[in-house]
């Protein structure tokens, strides 16, 4: 619990200080499941130096594609910045990250629906879910949000998450 309630101080901050603070990926689906995530990413409007002034402690670990880590009580909570991704020409990394607008647009650009849904908080009092992934978990089903042949195509490894999600998640 106390975990939980060090995401929820980040995301209540954020949101003090001006910004959209949502709970994404597979934070949200392991508690949608009922299990314990392994880690809390937080997606915001903010930008990288935007939560970097707001909090006392926080790691740039990945400036590049727009993500920072914030130590909060002794927990890491990862916060990056809505963002798109253009051309994978190594079929594993984006060539270019750049801001998004909206979470439906940082949403948009994830593996699977599983993993391409957002809540507002950690009692996910409002989810927010504009490719079916809540229905995808309920009915056990990996669907790629957007086009497979596109999905697969911008990283390779793709196909082995879906078989590792399919064995860890019972689908």
């Amino acid at each position: 619990m106390k975990e939980k309630q060090a995401v929820q101080n980040v995301i209540d901050t954020i949101r003090k200080n001006g910004g959209e603070a949502y709970l994404v990926g597979g934070c949200v689906r392991d508690l949608i499941i009922g299990r314990e995530p392994n880690d809390y990413d937080i997606a915001t409007n903010l930008m990288p130096d935007q939560i970097i002034k707001m909090f006392k402690r926080v790691i740039p670990t990945g400036i590049q594609h727009l993500t920072v880590t914030v130590l909060m009580n002794g927990y890491t909570i990862e916060v990056t910045t809505y963002r798109l991704e253009n051309d994978y020409s190594d079929g594993r990394h984006p060539d270019e990250v750049f801001a998004a607008d909206t979470i439906e647009e940082d949403l948009s650009r994830r593996d699977f629906t599983i993993n391409a849904i957002a809540s507002t908080d950690t009692s996910l009092t409002e989810i927010i879910d504009y490719f079916d992934g809540v229905s995808d978990i309920k009915n056990k089903i990996i669907r790629c949000v957007g086009t497979p042949k596109d999905r697969f195509n911008e990283d390779k490894l793709r196909a082995l998450r879906a078989i590792r999600f399919s064995s860890q998640l019972n689908f």
